[in-house]
């Protein structure tokens, strides 16, 4: 007698998709079953139409709260990854205080586990860069680590509080300690000293217009930085891993050193749905650091993953409040950085899937399995496989996804211009978080507390 069986729904298996059963029990997935087997359970789920999906894996996500409660909470920002099909979330340190510490990391763990309806893991900032603060932060269960490679942005000294490598010797050392501790350092890369030099010389440009962005922050600063850090790495063989790539150059250098060291990247739906043309239209609810760049750009950085030298798909789900944003609205140098993605995420790449810029299991393998890989939850999550945690998703491919400020569930509503009125082909009917059904046909249906802390392996 098994809790659930889902029929009816095409499967995405490892190898491929199949018209299987999938029977679950405790949470995890329990067998595979033929139609036909005829399998007892206490609970069917028909699926007839649909696909089942591994849950998406967004390796990238700042909740905010409790620091900043008018942003978002665990509740609102695990609702809207539950309707995104999101099963699994890896927060960001930044908040207040830091995540620099065993004892803040409990704190962080603690608060999470009140309220998420995700399953959570948690990176860890450095702090001081020493092998042995790494090693117990790891014990402690951070999944990995993350750095910024620029300065420490004016009025966020909280927030950035021992996260912050401008230098190239921090940058070194960080690298040491995430290899010693053997767990992936997720940087932001941006030069500092190129970004002082631009800040420099477009300090006299219109800062309304949506150009001042990519003036004052160019791809060079985000290429340079990376190949720096790459060009390191290939020295100390750590598990560096680059956020949010932005641009062509920036892929051309994750292209040249592939195999030199191991070294793995992500990209945004937004630099891949959009360019300065749109961030133009949105106005500052577009804004993101590093900005998104152009149409060129998004087509190269398709390629890039269409050839493996990208290999994840991440939001960087950054929520703020719409009164902050609008504080701002004619300055995109003072306007906050960021857009709120978990409800974007797998519609972006069902779509990707729809107009064949993807295969389903190319796709599938950028949001799910290949963040698994990296970030150690291999064999736990991230495909559909008997023993496998039920973290699921049915998705009707025919059915469009219509991004409306109104129905999402983030608390960052208000400030998702740069995707209201967007049409994805394919939308999220059903969410399951080990075994639970967080999230149906537009409602959600968990209380909060469903999802599960996840330590490295």
């Amino acid at each position: 007698m098994f809790d659930i069986v889902i029929s009816g729904a095409q499967v995405l298996l490892p190898t491929g998709l199949s018209r299987v059963d999938v029977a679950i029990s405790n949470g995890q997935i329990a067998a595979l079953p033929a139609p036909e087997d005829q399998v007892a359970a206490r609970d069917r789920i028909a699926a007839e139409g649909l696909t089942l999906l591994p849950g998406a894996i967004d390796t990238h996500v700042h909740v905010r709260a409790p620091a900043f409660p008018e942003r978002g909470t665990v509740l609102t920002e695990t609702s809207a990854a539950a309707a995104g099909g999101v099963t699994t979330i890896l927060e960001m340190p930044v908040t207040i205080p830091t995540t620099t510490s065993v004892e803040q990391l409990h704190l962080r763990r603690a608060h999470f586990e009140r309220d998420t309806l995700a399953n959570f893991g948690l990176y860890a900032g450095l702090g001081g860069i020493d092998a042995a603060q790494a090693c117990a932060l790891r014990e402690a269960g951070a999944l990995a680590f993350k750095i910024f490679t620029t300065a420490v942005p004016p009025g966020r000294e909280a927030e950035f509080d021992g996260l912050a490598c401008p230098s190239e010797d921090q940058q070194f050392r960080a690298l040491e300690a995430a290899s010693a501790a053997g767990l992936p350092l997720t940087v932001h890369c941006e030069n500092a000293g190129l970004l002082k030099l631009f800040g420099q010389r477009s300090a006299g440009s219109n800062k309304a217009e949506a150009g001042f962005l990519n003036a004052s922050r160019p791809a060079i600063c985000e290429t340079v930085a990376v190949a720096a850090i790459a060009a390191m790495n290939a020295e100390i063989g750590a598990k560096l891993h680059i956020a949010h790539v932005t641009s062509e150059r920036t892929a051309e250098v994750l292209r040249r050193f592939s195999g030199l060291c191991d070294l793995t990247a992500e990209v945004c739906p937004q630099s891949l749905y959009a360019s300065e043309a749109d961030l133009a239209k949105a106005g500052v609810d577009g804004k993101t650091i590093p900005p998104i760049r152009y149409e060129a750009d998004s087509q190269a950085l398709w390629r890039a993953l269409a050839d493996g030298t990208i290999t994840q798909v991440a939001t960087d789900h950054a929520p703020f409040d719409a009164a902050e944003k609008q504080a701002s609205a004619a300055d995109f140098a003072t306007a906050p950085a960021g857009v709120p993605g978990l409800e974007i995420l797998v519609p972006a790449m069902l779509d990707a899937v729809a107009t064949q810029k993807l295969s389903l299991p190319k796709a599938w393998d950028l949001v799910s399995a290949s963040p698994a890989r990296r970030f150690g939850l291999q064999g736990r999550k991230g495909e559909i496989a008997v023993g496998r945690d039920a973290d699921l998703i049915l998705v009707d491919m025919s059915a469009p996804t219509e991004i409306r400020k109104d129905t999402l569930f983030t608390q960052a509503r208000g400030a998702a211009g740069l995707y209201a009125g967007r049409r994805f082909q394919g939308k999220v009917r059903r969410t399951i978080v080990g075994g639970t059904t967080v999230f149906n046909d537009g409602a959600i249906t968990g209380r909060g507390g469903e999802g599960a802390f996840v330590p490295p392996a």
